[in-house]
């Protein structure tokens, strides 16, 4: 799923911030590169294990990848973070009503998809153990997502947590749903 990329650029966007036992949404400065009229860049060379690489790697985000590359932030999702990534799988976007990726993906959308993919990616490293039932984690869109555990189950919203995989730059959290933000 390459639509991993997005969302860790957008939490790269994010100044790194200090974990607290009730987390803040603090809304992260925009510092993603501006859109061109070019197609959307190749990833840089990339730390074999940093968050992009390994969204890049992994056959189940290539729809995240994608989003990640026309929105133009493979480079600030490959930043040194630390971030934490919720990277939905692409069995997740299928799940959206037909035609939502593709339109999303227009150069037109853009700023639309960038909101999206902002609100699957936060500073700070949040580890699976460090995610509490009733957590709010700000995003690095403004918005905050509230973290459930049900018999063991780590939910981001609606969310199941499917997997969680650590990278230099911080952490991937697989996700079965894709995140939509609050209007």
């Amino acid at each position: 799923m390459n639509k991993l990329v997005p969302i860790i650029l957008a939490v790269g966007v994010a100044a790194a911030c200090k974990k607290s036992d009730k987390p803040q949404a603090q809304p992260a400065p925009a510092t993603a590169p501006a859109p061109t009229a070019a197609a959307p860049s190749a990833p840089p060379p990339l730390d074999p294990t940093n968050i992009v690489s390994i969204a890049v790697a992994s056959k189940d985000h290539t729809t995240l990848v994608a989003a990640l590359r026309a929105a133009d932030y493979v480079t600030a999702i490959a930043n040194p973070g630390p971030l934490t990534v919720f990277a939905p799988t692409d069995a997740a976007f299928a799940k959206l009503p037909a035609g939502t990726v593709d339109a999303l993906v227009k150069p037109e959308k853009q700023a639309d998809l960038k909101e999206v993919l902002k609100y699957h990616a936060t500073t700070s490293v949040w580890e699976a153990k460090d995610l509490k039932d009733g957590m709010a984690l700000g995003m690095s869109n403004g918005k905050k997502v509230t973290i459930k555990v049900v018999d063991g189950q780590i939910m981001v919203n609606d969310a199941k947590v499917l997997a969680s995989v650590r990278a230099s730059n911080g952490v991937v959290h697989v996700i079965d749903t894709v995140l939509l933000p609050p209007q």
